[in-house]
């Protein structure tokens, strides 16, 4: 099914542009003028996240999620196989799902604001994987406005995690060089509204990526500091809890077109 650019006001719904499955919910009334693209984490899919998607709308937003590269309805393999080979070699795989993905984001968000007649703010957020997609993506397309990345990291090497090491090849490396946010911080000089929400124990995403990140820029929110939140949640592990789902829509709120 391709989705075409007619506005469309129906609350819930699916399809694909271009190559890209996605879902969405909307308000049952009122415009829902304001878009937040919510993704899942790693061997997720949108599918999942349909819950989600109707909080946000229920909030008044217009909220849509899709198929990571490889995943959902994208994926070329089993599940088995999936797994195996990100076991195998992590890096070599993990980077480019993330920055192949964040680089759909101004698809999507052309498609929604098209296909629905937004003219509002773009909310980006996720869990774990689909937070750093969220963080790279706003790195990339400025019509983001505010990040919400739970258990999620801008330093896609992960200093101190629990997981295998892995080698990444070239074609791995090149996707961390043009979209690693940490070591591409000047992208992020226009100072879009990033919160993460880290569990404190976290040994497999550690928390202080986010700390790393939020004094690389330390000059670009020198005016503002209160647009980059790092929350850190006392006795959580790499586990996404309804506390961080809440405070995630409150971000997200807060930093709507009317917020």
């Amino acid at each position: 099914m391709h989705v075409g650019n007619k506005k469309d006001s129906s609350a819930s719904g699916s399809g694909t542009v271009d190559h890209i499955p996605l879902i969405w919910e909307r308000p049952v009334s009122g415009a829902g003028r304001d878009l937040v693209v919510w993704l899942p984490g790693l061997t997720g899919s949108k599918d999942t996240l349909r819950e989600h998607l109707r909080l946000f709308a229920d909030a008044g937003f217009t909220a849509v999620s899709y198929d990571p590269y490889e995943h959902g309805d994208r994926m070329r393999e089993t599940p088995e196989a999936f797994r195996q080979k990100l076991g195998a070699n992590k890096r070599r795989y993990f980077w480019p799902m993330i920055a192949l993905t964040a680089e759909e984001y101004p698809r999507v968000i052309d498609w929604a604001f098209e296909r629905f007649g937004l003219d509002g703010a773009v909310l980006a957020g996720g869990i774990s994987m689909g937070g750093d997609i969220a963080v790279t993506a706003a790195g990339l397309d400025r019509r983001i406005r505010a990040v919400a990345a739970c258990i999620s990291t801008p330093d896609w090497l992960r200093p101190g995690s629990d997981e295998a090491p892995s080698e990444p090849d070239t074609y791995a490396w090149n996707c961390y060089r043009r979209c690693n946010p940490l070591t591409n911080a000047s992208l992020y000089a226009h100072a879009p509204a990033i919160r993460f929400l880290n569990g404190a124990q976290d040994g497999h995403v550690p928390p202080d990526g986010a700390r790393r990140f939020r004094a690389a820029l330390t000059e670009a929110y020198a005016s503002c500091p209160e647009r980059f939140v790092v929350t850190e949640y006392e006795g959580a592990g790499h586990t996404f809890t309804e506390t961080m789902l809440q405070d995630a829509l409150a971000w997200f709120v807060t930093h709507r077109s009317d917020g």
